[in-house]
Parts: structure tokens; C-alpha cells; sequence
């Protein structure tokens, strides 16, 4: 079975975006270059952050277009991330609120990769 686990985002400035994924995922990268950093990730996920002006093939598409999602066990918690998040000056998209797959909000990445954080809705 093919089991992607790897997703890059491709970025204007690697070291500033893999300072602001440091913070945000609370991890240290594990390769850093002026051109790439990447975090391994403890559920085996890979986030690669490439230069958007040295990737090969160029790269056409801008931010924005896909999301990186954090599931969360509680309502409150996606709450309280949201908390955090605006008083850490990210960009919001979507204030909290209540959706039919739960509840959630979107916030933006330094170059507008969507970050959706949400709580599934329980099972009927």
C-alpha cells in the first residue's frame, strides 16, 4: 500500500518559515539549509519547507491553496489554540466556529498556507 507521509510547502524564505513551524509545532527541525528545513514529526508526518525560488520543477502555485489540519480532543481545545494563535500575531481566517464535521478555524501561515485546527464532531 502506498502510504504518503510527507508534504512540502513551498515557501519564500525557508528560515523564516522553519522558525514560525519550530514555534508552532513545538519541535526542532531536523535538516536546515538556506533552501530546505524539514521537521519529522512524532506521528511519522514529514513537513518539508523548500524555497520556492529553487525547487525543481518551479514551482507556479502560491500558498493557500491546500490546508495542514491539527485534529484536537476537545472543543475547548481548538478555543484555546485559537487564543493562542491571535495573541501570537498569526493571520486569522476563520474565527472559531461550530461546523457539521465540528468545531474549528482557519489561520494563516507567513506565506498563506492555510492551518485548519478542529475538534471531529462525534459520531450519531
Amino acid at each position: 500500500m502506498r502510504n504518503p507521509g510527507f508534504i512540502i510547502l513551498y515557501v519564500d524564505s525557508p528560515e523564516k518559515s522553519g522558525a514560525f513551524y519550530r514555534q508552532l509545532l513545538a519541535a526542532d527541525p531536523v535538516e536546515s539549509s538556506p533552501t530546505f528545513v524539514l521537521f519529522a514529526l512524532p506521528n511519522g508526518l514529514k513537513l518539508g519547507l523548500w524555497s520556492r525560488h529553487t525547487v525543481e520543477p518551479r514551482a507556479e502555485a502560491a500558498g493557500g491553496g491546500g490546508e495542514i489540519a491539527f485534529t484536537v480532543d476537545d472543543k475547548a481545545s481548538v478555543d484555546a489554540i485559537h487564543a493562542d494563535w491571535s495573541g501570537c500575531g498569526l493571520e486569522i481566517l476563520q474565527q472559531p466556529l461550530d461546523m457539521d464535521f465540528g468545531r474549528t478555524f482557519v489561520a494563516l501561515d507567513p506565506d498563506g498556507h492555510r492551518l485548519r485546527v478542529f475538534c471531529p464532531e462525534a459520531e450519531r
